[in-house]
Order: structure tokens, then C-alpha cells, then sequence
């Protein structure tokens, strides 16, 4: 049986190279049945209560929050603007927190990040695994990938052997725990 990999990038560029980790994440994962997102088809009003109270929660985030209930496992690479999340990202997220349930669902998940600097997105990365190993046991690795653009080859992927190592051990934990 196939696991179901539910991957995006938490970033609204089109060019995201957390987009492209996430993808190569996934792609790692033998016997896998592969779903990769894109924030772009999931722009949402900025949330707050007024428009939650005078239209509701979008359906694009009842859509969102179906991807992850229909996955086994999840992995999300995230972009780090000014330390936190990425605008994009934590719109869905708000939306989605106020749907039923947990915004995760338990789901088993990964966390990466990336960036073209050398600490590779590690503050948005240690703020979202502290924030979801509370609302979800199931975190079960994480991984930042600094330098991307000498790091990262788009033919082969992680290109640095101990950073490459490092990745293999957090997602061979992942794809365990599925």
C-alpha cells in the first residue's frame, strides 16, 4: 500500500526554493503517492473575525485542510521573511485554525526550511517546531538546508555529503513513523 505524502513549500513565490525542497523531500520516499501544493491556488482574504463572522471560512481552506486529512504524512519547508512566517503560509494557517479539529490532524510531519543564507530559514524552523510538536506529537523530524543555492542542485538534489546525511537520518524518522 502507498503512502499518501501531502508536500508544499510555505512560501507564495513562484520561484520558492522551499517549494523545491519539499518536492525533493517527498520524491525521496519510496512507494509514495506524491501531492505537492501551491500556496498560489489557495489565496484567501487576510483572515480576522469581521470577515470570518460576515462570509464564513473560505472554501479554499476547508480544500487545504481536506489535502492534509487525506494524507498519511506531511511536509512542509519553510520560508523565513523577517523571522517568521511567510504572509501567504500563515494566512491558510489562520484560516484553517478555524476550522474543527486540530489544523494537522495528528498527521505524521516533517519541517524543513531553506534559504540562501547560511542559517537556512533555522528561526522560522525552531519557532514552527515549537508551536507543532504542541499541537502534534507526530513531528517527528526537521531538517534546515542553509546556503541553497551551493547546497541544492535541482538535478541532484542535497549536494553537500554531511548535510546530505543529515537530511537522509530526519527523513528515513519521518517515513518510519508513516
Amino acid at each position: 500500500m502507498s503512502k499518501k505524502i501531502l508536500a508544499f513549500g510555505a512560501s507564495s513565490s513562484i520561484h520558492s526554493i522551499n517549494k523545491k525542497f519539499a518536492t525533493f523531500a517527498a520524491n525521496q520516499i519510496a512507494n509514495a503517492e506524491i501531492t505537492i501544493l501551491d500556496l498560489n491556488d489557495f489565496e484567501m482574504p487576510i483572515y480576522s473575525v469581521d470577515k470570518e463572522a460576515a462570509g464564513g471560512i473560505p472554501d479554499l481552506a476547508k480544500q487545504f485542510k481536506a489535502q492534509i486529512q487525506a494524507a498519511d504524512g506531511i511536509i512542509v519547508s519553510f520560508a523565513e521573511h523577517n523571522g517568521s512566517y511567510t504572509a501567504a503560509y500563515k494566512n491558510i494557517y489562520d484560516w484553517m485554525s478555524r476550522l474543527e479539529g486540530s489544523v494537522w490532524g495528528e498527521k505524521t510531519m516533517i519541517l524543513l526550511a531553506t534559504s540562501p543564507g547560511g542559517r537556512g530559514a533555522k528561526t522560522v524552523l525552531e519557532g514552527a517546531l515549537s508551536a507543532y510538536s504542541r499541537g502534534n506529537k507526530n513531528v517527528v523530524a526537521h531538517f534546515s538546508l542553509p546556503v541553497f543555492n551551493q547546497n541544492f542542485s535541482e538535478q541532484g538534489g542535497i549536494t553537500d555529503s554531511g548535510l546530505l546525511a543529515g537530511f537522509k537520518e530526519q527523513l528515513a524518522l519521518f517515513e518510519e513513523a508513516i
